[in-house]
């Protein structure tokens, strides 16, 4: 057998880092088994193995922790921590994930300008010439003996439905199968591609196994439409769902998906075989996940962070001011079942900046610590850990009631035993950011009720909330925006809007205040079985 007419292709892929490039809890520093510097150590045992190598990152790079957000907003005229370290490992190529924008384009093309390899977004286009934004939208890789392999990149056509208007400007996001659709076929026909990679920042839509709906046909994720709908894919990379896929094949396409902050790395291993006519074909596909659990971290890239993470920590340690009372959470799923201090005082400072009467958020994960006695700005970016701004909205009281029932819509309904939360929450991509909690209105969601059914006594300063009334309620901008399927929102007047991040905003709260009270007025709880969670004297348990 002619050994030049067999070659084997190994593609690496990472997707949403988030920051997380050291394998710490920021929270408290404890050590993680996740984050780059340790899948930095698996690429380069792959690379070693395998000469023959396609390393991708599938975006969500460079927002999610303190370290990405010191860099953005005191550091940015540094060198970007994350890039440099994507550098030293010699990716080929990057996707621009829908969180690369919650900092705005230039800090985004400073980055671009700053990698050693090209970002690919061939659904990102100029609006005023329909060019790619980025550049070239495909990287095409010609292997020394081996096939020509190209990788398309795509990002979710959704990204305008949560991000601010003006970190998008001048942009415009085409649809994501038919772009694929298009340049598929040149990569194939023209470009004369052997071997086909999509690297798309979006995950399925539908379960990879039976083709069931998972989850609602926003355009959010499109996975499953890609493969079955374009023809010509021979390897998918997602990622945005932060799920872990591998040994998969749909419609013929090997599909993959690397979970999120560093605990895994995708490799598919491609067996090809070149044909007396020249042209390479796939005989074999395999691929897996390879986990940074037990893998020691590769010190010559942590080194190119340890300027920057010195700057961090001593960022996160300044103190900002004292809490009297108790601000601590014990359980995150008590939290989301009664009023609790934290997120009443979250909520009051969001009026109060805002001058809202009305106002919401959320518990964005089961790891909030809360606050401790002594305030530092560790704890507001534990609690607090997206890169959010605050408007004011103009909704009808109808709109108000139809968003407590998505947010309802977060727990099973109750039939016994422990609350339990909605799978369409706590699988695929955990989703817990998406139930909030309201100040300035009093509420019940009764959980043995149906969902879409589940609001009681909703008031508004004693009275029933009128549905057909105007108000202003002060929220975040992803969920102003409609974010995390609250349609009730989208295009609606924005009032005043308050640019500086929420870190921001409760951090400057807290030092002119010196001393914050842990208040608490109940304004709402969940209730079930007609037993509120104080009279039935059970707290719940988190059941994902």
């Amino acid at each position: 057998m002619d050994s030049l007419a067999e070659f084997t292709l190994t593609i690496l892929e990472t997707s949403d880092i988030h920051g997380y490039m050291l394998p710490i809890e920021y929270a408290n520093n404890e050590p993680t088994e996740q984050g780059f510097v340790k899948i930095a150590t698996l690429i380069a045992q792959q690379r070693e193995r395998n000469p023959n190598l396609l390393l991708i990152d599938n975006g969500d790079l460079i927002q999610g922790t303190p370290l990405a957000y010191h860099h953005a907003r005191l550091n940015a005229d540094a060198a970007n921590p994350m890039i440099r370290c994507l550098n030293e490992l010699q990716y080929d190529a990057a996707v621009v994930g829908n969180h690369e924008f919650n900092y705005g384009l230039p800090l985004l093309k400073k980055a671009v300008r700053e990698s050693a390899f090209p970002w690919l977004a061939a659904n990102v286009v100029d609006a005023g010439s329909d060019k790619p934004y980025f550049g070239t939208p495909y990287l095409l890789k010609q292997y020394e003996n081996g096939p020509r392999v190209a990788v398309l990149g795509l990002i979710t056509h959704y990204v305008p439905h949560w991000e601010k208007p003006e970190h998008i400007a001048g942009l415009r996001f085409l649809d994501t199968v038919e772009t694929a659709r298009q340049w598929v076929s040149f990569l194939r026909q023209e470009a004369g591609a052997d071997v086909i990679v999509v690297s798309y920042h979006g995950g399925f839509e539908r379960d990879p196994d039976t083709g069931e709906t998972t989850e609602p046909l926003t355009g959010e994720n499109l996975g499953y439409a890609l493969c079955t709908e374009v023809e010509a894919i021979d390897v998918l990379l997602t990622g945005h769902q932060h799920r872990t896929i591998h040994s998969r094949q749909i419609n013929g396409v090997t599909v993959l998906q690397p979970g999120s902050q560093g605990a895994f790395v995708g490799k598919v291993e491609l067996q090809l075989h070149r044909g007396q006519d020249g042209k390479w074909s796939i005989t074999a596909a395999e691929s897996e996940l390879l986990s940074a659990k037990g893998v020691a971290p590769m010190m010559s890239v942590a080194k190119l962070l340890k300027e920057h993470e010195e700057l961090t920590q001593e960022w996160l340690d300044q103190p900002l001011g004292k809490v009297a009372g108790e601000m601590r959470i014990a359980d995150s799923m008590a939290v989301r079942l009664k009023d609790h201090p934290l997120i009443e005082f979250i909520n009051r400072v969001q009026m109060e900046v805002s001058g809202a009467a009305i106002s919401m958020t959320a518990l964005f994960d089961n790891v909030s610590p809360g606050f401790p006695p002594d305030i530092t700005m560790r704890d507001i970016v534990s609690n607090y850990v997206y890169p959010n701004t605050l408007q004011v909205i103009r909704i009808s009281g109808r709109d108000i009631k139809a968003a407590l029932e998505r947010s309802a819509s977060y727990f099973a309904t109750y039939t016994g035993g422990p609350v339990q939360v909605n799978p369409a929450f706590s699988q695929l991509k955990p989703q817990h950011y998406n139930y909030d909690m309201w100040e300035g209105i009093e509420y019940k969601l009764n959980i043995s009720r149906p969902a879409g059914h589940r609001v009681e006594d909703l008031k508004f300063q004693g009275e029933p909330l009128n549905l057909d009334r105007e108000y202003e309620v002060a929220m975040n901008n992803y969920r102003a925006a409609g974010g995390g399927g609250y349609t009730m929102f989208q295009g609606k007047p924005v009032v005043r809007d308050i640019p500086t991040d929420m870190t921001e905003l409760l951090a400057n709260y807290i030092m002119e205040k010196g001393t914050i009270e842990a208040s608490l007025n109940s304004n709402w709880e969940v209730v079930w079985d007609g037993k509120s969670q104080t009279r039935s004297g059970q707290t719940g348990e988190l059941q994902t």
